[in-house]
């Protein structure tokens, strides 16, 4: 089945990046960047699979289940162009043309320097390289990376006036995910590029992850009234769980407003459990950020305000 899949999967990205991409790049005078656009055109269709998924299976569910009734349909529809920007492919288009040069660069320099790559799968010979091992480890790996990341966005001030656009959507849905800081993603995105180059991650495994990571994020956002039960919620990080992490006063502040909280995992709550950041004894609170909540504190109604307000908020933070 899995074979199946795959041989399926690389025609239909032949077929569009033959039919479309490619002379779409050759008349915009892309010529020289195809393999590039070829990639493009893979995380194009992740990102479509992805929508599939959250249209026809997470939405549904949403109306079952909700836990709380959706009043700010507006909030609503700019999570939603978050999410096209990042699922379709966008954001990354962008980090192409503004990063990638400079990554490759250093990461070329750091090879000449005798820094290459440690691969992960050659751990132990004849166990670690079977391809179902190998990616259960890379999830691992980066799900306790991004648990540290996500701490420190809660912990530096700087980081935190970036994060806190996530924060400050009051109505959580499962677009919410991707309503975060350019900067602040591009951050992540460079450190897990170098961290997968590190280990050795083939590109098709970093797909997988990246695609299975944001199916579960866009799952754990979602206005869906879900727990796992006692061992489960243990095991695979839920709605309930994660939406503690978005509890005013409770998942990302202490009840005197100091940055802190609980509930920081991605994927896992293991690293939560293991570090004493776990929390799974609250109902159903509200989210939001305190501030924005008693003071009245402007976040941004549109893309671009938050853009704006997280950049100056960054800004002042450092100064």
């Amino acid at each position: 089945m899995m074979e199946w899949f795959t041989d399926g999967w690389a025609v239909l990205q032949d077929a569009l990046f033959e039919t479309v991409v490619q002379p779409l790049a050759f008349s915009l005078g892309f010529g020289g960047i195809l393999e590039q656009a070829f990639d493009a055109t893979g995380w194009f269709m992740v990102g479509v699979l992805q929508l599939l998924v959250m249209v026809l299976l997470l939405r549904p569910l949403e109306r079952w289940r909700a836990v709380e009734p959706v009043v700010d349909t507006a909030a609503v529809r700019t999570d939603i162009l978050y999410t096209l920007i990042h699922r379709l492919g966008l954001f990354r288009l962008a980090l192409f043309f503004l990063l990638d040069p400079l990554l490759q660069s250093v990461l070329g320099e750091l090879r000449s320097q005798g820094l290459g790559t440690w691969h992960l799968d050659a751990l132990w010979p004849g166990v670690t390289d079977i391809p179902w091992v190998t990616f259960v480890l890379y999830l691992v790996v980066f799900d306790a990376l991004a648990y540290g990341l996500h701490r420190a966005q809660h912990h530096w001030s700087w980081w935190w006036a970036l994060h806190a656009v996530h924060h400050s959507q009051r109505q959580m849905t499962m677009w919410t995910d991707n309503r975060n800081h350019v900067l602040d993603d591009m951050i992540h995105a460079v450190i897990w590029v170098v961290v997968a180059q590190a280990i050795g991650m083939g590109p098709g495994q970093f797909v997988a992850l990246i695609a299975l990571t944001q199916l579960s994020e866009s799952f754990q956002h979602a206005n869906l009234r879900c727990s796992w039960g006692r061992w489960g919620e243990r095991l695979w990080v839920s709605p309930r769980f994660h939406r503690l992490h978005h509890a005013i006063g409770l998942g990302h502040e202490s009840s005197s407003g100091v940055l802190g909280g609980h509930n920081f995992g991605v994927l896992l709550p293991w690293w939560d459990m293991l570090c004493g950041t776990a929390r799974f004894d609250d109902p159903v609170s509200p989210t939001g950020i305190r501030d924005q909540v008693e003071e009245g504190r402007d976040y941004g109604r549109g893309w671009w305000s938050q853009q704006r307000l997280g950049f100056k908020r960054c800004w002042e933070a450092l100064r």
